[in-house]
């Protein structure tokens, strides 16, 4: 700081400007005021040199300087004083003269100063703002880091999905969950609430900067933010519940493209508080999507395997009863013939030669209808302890489905047509016609090796339970003869009665025009 020297002080000027009337005491003192100023400028020219880094050192100088000018107007006010009391000395016009020019450099001297101070407060007022910018610039960086990580999490999440799309264009292509039940499902739902819950409460589901003011209140202005903040999200929750609810495999693009829509027009009209959604909320929002729509959809597949399970254990109670029914026969006709036999033997023990002839015929003929009757006896017994036994069938309806198009599957029962009979039932506008019927020892195993052979032939690839194949049945001939039965005949062509009956009725009228 600058420090006056002691001829340059106030009191020392005063005391000679006070011995006027000696004359040359007020001269000394004009002499020590224009060094005291030369002084000044090179104290100015140190400061300019320093660049008035430091605050507090520049304000101190304004009030110095501030008190020189006051000085420097009383001097000058002393000093016309004393050229009025010189006027009447016609002596001393060359000393009025000089100080007259003196005064005319105080006044340039104070007119600089005046600039010089007006330079430094504005100097203040900049390093003010500055201290402001410098408070705003580090609530953007901190903003910064925060997007960055969203970035590199996005970038991340980016480089999977490239993976995926890149193997999906080669063919390889996964379920987007490999959940097994609706439970599994279900938890996993449960996960992404929660995790959506736990951002909304950790304030990691927006973008956004509490740092608002509202008429300079800071704190109206932080509930402002908090308020939109909330409201922003209660919306896009709203919309995204709806959407969800509603999911089904016919709109679930659709669903996808107005979640994102809705994320995206929200964040517009709070872009002016600074307030977004962030990307990461919105991917839990899309998940949230797709595992609701693959939990509905197990929980309908689920459904009809209970609708098949409760199918085939009708099936398999038919077919016990039919078994059972069978085996009551058979064991009735084996007494039947049993008895019939011992009568016979009894009546030729008691009749002539020539009559005995003709019994022995009859009783050869009831001997091999015996034999019949308990070969079939022991195929339904075989059939009731082998729980697998049965029929596996190729069959076809040309009206319902068209040409190539082949139903495989299996029945336990004694008369597989009867299976197949139902089958064509009020739910197809036509019946079935037989293609093959082939009897396995493990009716279910053929099936299920018949079903892998054709697997990339199904008609529905998504439901492994529909067993439709469009394939042509020369192909399922091959794979039959050559793995499973050799002997085994086809018939080539489906009569399709009433199909082709209904054909013909047609072009009648047709004919006719």
């Amino acid at each position: 700081m600058y420090k006056e020297k002691f001829l340059h002080s106030s009191w020392v000027t005063g005391i000679l400007f006070a011995l006027w009337f000696l004359i040359i005491p007020p001269i000394i003192a004009i002499i020590l005021i224009i060094n005291r100023n030369k002084e000044m400028k090179k104290v100015q020219q140190v400061w300019e040199g320093n660049g008035f880094d430091k605050v507090v050192d520049v304000k101190e100088q304004i009030a110095s300087l501030s008190e020189e000018l006051q000085k420097l107007t009383l001097a000058k006010q002393e000093v016309l004083a004393e050229l009025e009391t010189f006027k009447p000395i016609s002596d001393l016009t060359e000393v009025k003269n000089s100080l007259s020019s003196q005064i005319d450099n105080m006044n340039k001297e104070k007119d600089a100063l005046a600039k010089r101070i007006e330079d430094v407060q504005s100097l203040v007022n900049l390093t003010e703002s500055k201290q402001k910018l410098s408070e705003e610039i580090e609530g953007f960086i901190s903003n910064k880091q925060a997007i960055i990580q969203e970035i590199d999490s996005l970038q991340r999440e980016v480089i999977l999905l490239k993976e995926d799309i890149l193997m999906q264009s080669f063919g390889f292509t996964n379920p987007k969950y490999g959940f097994e039940t609706s439970e599994a499902f279900q938890i996993k739902l449960n996960e992404i609430r929660q995790r959506q819950k736990k951002m909304v409460k950790d304030k990691e589901a927006t973008l956004h900067s509490l740092d608002w003011t509202i008429g300079d209140d800071r704190k109206k202005g932080k509930e402002f933010i908090l308020d939109t903040i909330k409201l922003t999200l209660k919306a896009f929750n709203n919309e995204c519940d709806n959407i969800i609810t509603k999911v089904k495999y016919s709109n679930l693009e659709a669903s996808e493209k107005r979640i994102k829509k809705i994320f995206d027009e929200l964040n517009k009209l709070t872009d002016m508080q600074q307030v977004s959604i962030t990307p990461g909320y919105l991917i839990l929002k899309i998940e949230e999507l797709y595992l609701k729509y693959s939990f509905e959809q197990m929980k309908q597949e689920e459904k009809e395997e209970q609708l098949e399970i409760k199918e085939r254990m009708r099936e398999e109670a038919k077919a016990l009863k039919e078994l059972e029914k069978a085996k009551e026969k058979v064991e009735k006709e084996e007494k039947h013939f049993e008895q019939a036999i011992e009568k016979l033997k009894m009546q030729m023990t008691e009749t002539t030669e020539k009559q005995q002839a003709k019994l022995v015929e009859k009783l050869k003929e009831l001997e091999a209808q015996l034999e019949q009757t308990q070969k079939n006896k022991e195929d339904v017994l075989y059939r009731v302890q082998n729980t697998r036994a049965g029929y596996v069938y190729i069959i076809s309806n040309i009206g319902s489905f068209g040409e190539n198009v082949f139903k495989i599957g299996m029945t336990r029962r004694l008369e597989p047509m009867d299976r197949v009979k139902e089958l064509g039932d009020a739910s197809v506008p036509f019946t079935f016609d037989v293609h093959g019927m082939i009897f396995s020892e493990d009716a279910p195993a053929l099936e299920n090796a018949l079903h892998q052979a054709f697997a990339d032939k199904r008609v529905n690839k998504v439901n492994a339970r529909k067993e439709f194949f469009r394939v042509e049945l020369a192909e399922i001939e091959n794979v039959v003869k050559k793995n499973h039965n050799k002997t085994v005949e086809f018939t080539k062509l489906a009569e399709a009665e009433d199909f082709r009956q209904s054909i013909q009725l047609e072009k009648k009228p047709l004919q006719a025009v």
